[in-house]
C-alpha cells in the first residue's frame, strides 16, 4: 500500500534534486556586484565566486576592508568604496558599475550590506536608532537595486536580497527585524514586476551565524549604552533585573550563532550560478526545521515559543528597583 507513495515521493525529490543541480554556462562572462564585502558573508562569497572565475565587482565600507579582499582573490575582482546609506555614494557606485560591464549588463546583484545594532527592547529606544538600520538595510538596498535595475535587466540577471528568519518572525526589537520585512515585501513585489523581463530574484533567509555582525562583546556593549540613555522613569517601570536577564538572553544567542557561514555563501551561489534558482533559500538546519515551520503557526502558540525564557514580569514597585 505504501510502496506506491514512497516510489512517488522518491522521484519527485530526485526530479528536483536534478532540476537545482543544472548549472548556467559562461559563467566566466558573467559580472556579480556584492555589497557589504569588508568581513562575513559579502567577503566570504567574492572569494567564492571568484574561484570560480566570475567577475565579481566587490563594493567595500572602508578602504582597509578592500585592500585585504584584494589580497585574498585574483586580478578580476575589482573593489569600489560605498555607504549604501549615502545616495550620492549610491550614484557614483552604480556608474562605476556601468564603466565596468559596459553593453554587456549586469548579471547579478547581491544585496548583502547590513547592520544589526542598535537592537534592544523597542522602549528603549528612539526613533533615531530605526531609522539608523533602516537607512542600511532597507533603504540603502532599494537605492543600490534601483540604480542597478536598467544593467540588469540588459543581462536578464538575477537579484540577491539578503533577509532573515526575523523577515518572518519578530522577536527582538529595534529596527532590524523592520528592516528585514521590509526586505521580503520589496523583493516579492519586485519579483513579479521583473519576471515578463526575464529577471530573477531571490530571497535569502539565514537564522543567527557568526560573524563581525554578532559578536558579543559589542552588541552587549551597545545595550548597556543604550539603556543608559533609557530615561529614569522607563528604567523604573522595566526594571535592571529585566535588563540583566535580556542581556544574558542575547549573549545566549549569540553564543550560539552558527560558525559554517558557507551554508549562506553557498546558497547564494546557487541563486546566481542555477539555471533553476529558488525563489527562497532557508539557510541552515535550525532555520528549517524551527523557524521556519513556527513562522506557519497560530499566532499564540509561536509567541509561546518566541518570548524568551529569561524574562521575567518587571517588579510592581519601582521604588525597589536598584539602578
Amino acid at each position: 500500500m505504501w510502496l506506491p507513495l514512497v516510489v512517488v515521493l522518491a522521484l519527485i525529490l530526485l526530479y528536483r534534486w536534478y532540476r537545482q543541480s543544472q548549472i548556467l554556462g559562461n559563467l566566466l562572462d558573467k559580472y556579480v556586484f556584492i555589497t557589504g564585502c569588508d568581513t562575513g558573508f559579502g567577503n566570504l562569497l567574492a572569494r567564492q565566486l571568484d574561484r570560480r572565475g566570475m567577475r565579481v565587482l566587490a563594493s567595500c565600507l572602508t578602504e582597509i576592508g578592500a585592500e585585504n579582499l584584494k589580497k585574498e582573490t585574483s586580478s578580476r575582482l575589482q573593489t569600489v568604496i560605498l555607504d549604501v546609506s549615502d545616495s550620492q555614494n549610491v550614484v557614483s557606485a552604480a556608474e562605476w558599475v556601468k564603466q565596468n560591464v559596459k553593453d554587456q549588463g549586469l548579471w547579478g546583484l547581491v544585496n548583502n550590506a547590513g547592520i544589526g545594532i542598535p537592537t534592544a527592547p523597542n522602549g528603549w529606544l528612539i526613533k533615531e536608532d530605526f531609522v539608523k538600520v533602516l537607512n542600511v538595510n532597507l533603504l540603502g538596498m532599494i537605492d543600490v537595486t534601483l540604480s542597478l535595475l536598467p544593467l540588469i535587466r540588459r543581462a536578464r540577471g538575477r537579484i540577491i536580497n539578503i533577509s532573515s528568519v526575523m523577515g518572518r518572525l519578530a522577536f527582538v526589537g529595534g529596527g532590524y527585524t523592520i528592516s528585514r520585512y521590509g526586505v521580503e515585501a520589496f523583493s516579492d513585489s519586485l519579483r513579479r514586476e521583473l519576471q515578463p523581463f526575464g529577471v530573477k530574484v531571490c530571497i535569502i533567509e539565514p537564522s543567527s551565524y557568526k560573524t563581525p555582525a554578532t559578536d558579543i562583546e559589542t552588541t552587549l556593549q551597545s545595550l548597556h549604552d543604550i539603556w543608559s540613555e533609557v530615561p529614569q522613569w522607563n528604567k523604573d517601570s522595566y526594571g535592571q533585573q529585566y535588563f540583566q536577564d535580556y542581556c544574558r538572553f542575547i549573549h545566549y544567542k549569540l553564543s550560539r550563532c552558527n560558525p559554517h557561514i558557507t551554508q549562506v555563501t553557498d546558497c547564494m551561489e546557487h541563486a546566481l550560478t542555477a539555471v533553476h534558482p529558488w525563489t527562497r533559500y532557508s539557510a541552515g538546519w535550525i532555520t528549517k526545521l524551527f523557524y521556519l515551520p513556527v513562522s506557519y503557526l497560530p499566532t499564540f502558540m509561536s509567541d509561546y515559543l518566541l518570548i524568551h525564557p529569561l524574562a521575567k514580569p518587571p517588579s510592581s514597585n519601582p521604588s525597589s528597583i536598584s539602578q
